[in-house]
């Protein structure tokens, strides 16, 4: 019979213990991910300054693609920090990733444009993003084992939901820094030089985090593993190797990982890309009600969390994926007949038909090669919702008028994208921002909370779930490798898979696509694979 993984008895902190337990290393995480975060939030300031193409639809796909690359690396990091973690100490594993994170962030801030460093500019800032996913990959599983081993387990729910809503709160820390510099700064000078003030900061809260972090002790888990002579060899070896791990592993990355950050990334990322972009929402007003909801919202994580000490981990996760299933895409036709209702209305009774042949568009091209496909091109990069026809003709159909571009002579790109923009005006279409009203912008609050809601009740059972579904022994290694490959790829590359199919189909709503099927998958494997009952400490299985 395998010998039982060592479960070290200790006594449960005092209300100040945990309580500094769970300030200091949620504010960490909260520090890490406004750094993590900043990026995304800066997207457009980012595209013009790093990766100038004179194609508005390309710059925001490098862009993406550059927050991609930090999330690729999230796993290498968690394969790193998290053999650091299970050898070497909870404790100083995540005090490393935070002084990593926050110096490359900072790094970001200094970096000249292209324009004058040239290609040497992207190639340092995505050479930061690497440095960024690889802190980050050690961070997580770090904060929330550390929170979870400190927790009784009738309240580890409550304690690291704290955890998963710090999550949020680097995501709210990123926009109220950038609300702030864009009010206190004129437009002329947060374009000059103001944006990277909120990558400067980075540095202050480094500082804080780390002041905070160095007055807590290694975790008594760990400890007790340590005096006993339990601490792996091989943490990364063992997390494949332990009976009945392959499986977790497989089932926390695809069944919880995957599912729980499509659904946050689409609540947050893609809702404020989806009312900045496809609906011309001024953009201060989208950050707030964005910010607004996510800071309200938080609270579901700590709520979700504490449920699931009381009716186990698997309920809220399977609700939530299953709601979701359902809500997703009524919850975005919501927001846009509220975002833009004169947009929407001028999509439904004037709509764009692109007819013509060799419309072979993709929005990875500076200049596209065709005439059809330029076409699609520039409504693309205006944000005009089109359909295909095929034909023999070029011609393009707005509303019930029809104009003939078979026999166009050659236009360069600006005198054609002028030309468009005006036939489209012309036919009621505008271009210019819109601010929200006070009953639109509750309206969208309202759905945005709902899927708050539902990221919540996937999210905030996960940390205490992930700790109790691994051996202590490799607990670092076993958590952090399927969560930050799930969220890292699976999460981390929505915003670039999303905004590519947008952008190559014309259809705002098109990315959602993606989100539906990766968490329909995880609903079946949580289903299937999710442990039922109370929430029970980590027992072998073998």
């Amino acid at each position: 019979m395998a010998k039982a993984d060592p479960q070290p008895s200790r006594a449960e902190p005092s209300v100040s213990d945990i309580r500094l337990v769970i300030v200091a290393s949620s504010m960490g995480t909260v520090f890490e991910w406004y750094d993590f975060f900043i990026y995304g939030t800066l997207a457009a300031i980012i595209g013009k300054t790093f990766f100038p193409s004179g194609n508005a639809t390309l710059e925001t796909l490098l862009v993406w693609a550059g927050f991609a690359v930090g999330f690729g690396f999230r796993p290498l990091g968690a394969m790193l920090f998290g053999f650091l973690g299970d050898r070497l100490g909870r404790k100083y594993t995540f005090l490393v990733t935070v002084t990593l994170m926050g110096i490359a962030t900072a790094g970001v801030g200094l970096i000249p444009s292209a324009q004058t460093l040239g290609l040497a500019a992207p190639a340092i800032v995505l050479l930061l993003r690497v440095l960024q996913g690889l802190a980050l990959g050690g961070e997580y599983g770090g904060a929330a084992i550390y929170v979870a081993e400190h927790s009784a387990p009738s309240r580890r729910g409550f304690f690291t939901g704290f955890i998963q809503a710090s999550v949020v709160g680097g995501f709210v820390l990123s926009l109220i820094v950038v609300l702030g510099c864009k009010t206190l700064m004129s437009e002329a000078l947060w374009h000059d030089w103001g944006w990277r003030v909120p990558f400067l900061l980075s540095l202050v809260l480094l500082a804080v985090s780390l002041w905070m972090r160095l007055k807590l002790s290694e975790s008594p888990v760990f400890r007790a593993m340590r005096e006993e002579g339990e601490v792996a060899a091989n943490p990364f070896l063992e997390s494949f190797t332990y009976p009945g791990n392959p499986r977790r592993i497989f089932i926390a990355l695809f069944g919880i990982s995957a599912g729980l950050t499509v659904i946050w990334y689409t609540a947050m990322f893609s809702a404020l890309g989806f009312l900045r972009g496809a609906m011309r929402v001024e953009s201060t007003s989208a950050e707030i009600i964005i910010g607004t909801a996510a800071a309200l919202g938080m609270v579901f994580f700590v709520l979700f969390g504490a449920l699931s000490d009381r009716i186990g981990r698997k309920k809220p996760i399977v609700w939530g994926y299953a709601i979701t299933l359902i809500a997703l895409f009524p919850a975005f036709w919501i927001i846009g007949e509220n975002a833009n209702p004169a947009l929407v209305k001028t999509n439904r009774e004037v709509p764009v038909v692109v007819a013509g042949s060799a419309c072979d568009y993709s929005p990875l091209r500076a200049e596209q090669a065709t005439p059809c496909a330029r076409l699609l091109g520039d409504l693309s990069e205006l944000g005009i919702r089109y359909s295909r026809l095929p034909s023999t003709r070029l011609a393009i159909h707005i509303g019930t008028r029809t104009h003939d571009l078979s026999h166009a002579a050659p236009a360069s790109a600006a005198q054609r994208k002028a030309w468009l923009r005006a036939t489209l005006e012309e036919a009621g279409y505008t271009f210019a921002a819109v601010p929200l009203s006070w009953p639109r912008a509750l309206a969208i609050g309202a759905v945005l909370m709902v899927l708050m809601a539902l990221s919540g009740a996937t999210y905030g059972p996960v940390a205490a779930l992930l700790s109790e579904m691994f051996p202590p022994r490799i607990r670092y290694s076993s958590m952090s490798i399927p969560y930050h490959i799930g969220t890292g790829y699976f999460g981390g590359f929505l915003p670039l898979i999303s905004s590519y199919m947008v952008a190559s189909s014309g259809n705002p709503f098109e990315g959602l696509w993606y989100t539906w099927g990766v968490v329909a998958v995880a609903l079946v494997i949580s289903l299937w694979g999710l442990p039922s009952g109370p929430p029970r400490d980590f027992a072998h299985e073998g």
